[in-house]
């Protein structure tokens, strides 16, 4: 999973960015300027140990998100167009919107407002890929009247029903297309087809009663289609980040807080993206594997290795639940909860697996 930060100068996006990948990188108007930033951070399954302790195996290896610190942009600059090609991997976006006071820090509008930060931020978003789309079809049209090329032809197709959804200023993530429509458009940077996630960096002296309800006009926006909102005290929570496990504990509890900000972050994400992860065990790893929901069990082998999609038996699995019942595969097994299933079985969050493959 991969999710690219966005952000309004002033904003704190860089410092919660730290927060998400415990980095410890400059903030500050001048720091970074015009570069982008990557940093891993693990998805937390308490599920994983669990089955380690079952299997001992040689390795642990969670689900990971990969974020992508983009620079601040302006409000009505077309600050975004520099970092389309950054955009076109991105699964989704996370737009850091200011929620704390800093007299020494101005703010790119007048004063805290986080419905409005996060319309102003949507309209750049429109713009782009408004922008984008008229850019695209006239280049289309000149390639037509040399010649005929049907493949051309059905993306113009696409890009004029997207074309009247952005003048209205409406995402097009507002909308539900046809993968096989959206597949002839993949190559362009189309931002508002990528889900939302709002995150309000609240100051660090609303800290220590646990997370405040969010803004009305901002809790709103959790109703629209493919959008969510979450919020975190991103100074303290960036400081607690590159602590010891146990020490961050104990700050996250003085705080009211009940999991990290990586974690409740990267669970808006799955939540947003429709994740859900399946489980692979053994002596040398034991493995959590992000899926969409509604994946079917080839379509999971193939998101392991392609031979093992491509040479597909069978799938033997468990659910998580069922396997810490039994205690061990071989008493799952035994009792029946263990089950043999084909290519078209739709995986469930916490199934184990066992994929058996023939590549010949």
């Amino acid at each position: 999973m991969k999710v690219g930060i966005l952000g309004f100068p002033g904003s704190g996006k860089t410092t919660v960015f730290n927060a998400l990948t415990s980095s410890d990188q400059p903030v500050g108007p001048a720091a970074g300027r015009g570069k982008s930033r990557i940093g891993i951070a693990d998805v937390r399954d308490d599920r994983l140990p669990v089955l380690a302790e079952m299997w001992n195996p040689k390795k642990i290896t969670t689900a990971t998100v990969e974020y992508v610190d983009v620079p601040g942009v302006a409000p009505g600059t077309s600050g975004l167009s520099g970092y389309l090609a950054e955009f076109k991997a991105l699964d989704a976006i996370l737009h850091v919107i200011r929620g704390f006071e800093d007299e020494s820090l101005p703010h790119v509008f007048d004063g805290i407002d986080a419905a409005r930060d996060a319309e102003a931020m949507e309209a750049e978003l429109l713009l782009s890929d408004l922008a984008l789309v008229e850019s695209r079809l006239e280049k289309i049209a000149f390639d037509l009247s040399k010649k005929k090329d049907e493949a051309l032809q059905a993306e113009a197709a696409v890009l004029e029903q997207f074309k009247p959804v952005l003048e209205e200023e409406k995402p097009l993530r507002s909308r539900s297309w046809p993968e096989n429509d959206l597949a002839k458009v993949r190559g362009l940077a189309l931002l508002t087809l990528k889900p939302l996630l709002h995150v309000l960096n609240r100051g660090e002296e609303e800290a220590g009663d646990g997370v405040p309800e969010l803004p009305e006009g901002l809790a709103a926006l959790n109703e629209l289609e493919a959008t969510g909102v979450t919020q975190l005290f991103g100074k303290i929570e960036a400081e607690i980040a590159l602590l010891a496990e146990e020490d961050a504990t104990a700050f996250l509890e003085d705080l009211g807080l009940s999991e990290r900000t990586a974690d409740r972050v990267a669970a808006a994400s799955y939540a947003l993206l429709d994740l859900i992860s399946f489980l692979t065990a053994g002596e040398q790893e034991v493995r959590a594997w992000p899926i969409r929901r509604g994946t079917v069990a080839r379509g999971a082998a193939g998101r392991i290795h392609s031979d093992i999609e491509r040479g597909f038996i069978r799938a033997e699995l468990v659910g998580y639940d069922d396997l810490v019942a039994a205690g061990s595969w071989a008493a799952a097994r035994d009792t029946g909860t263990l089950r043999l299933e084909g290519k078209d079985y739709v995986v469930k969050d916490g199934d184990v697996i066992l994929f058996r493959f023939n590549v010949g």
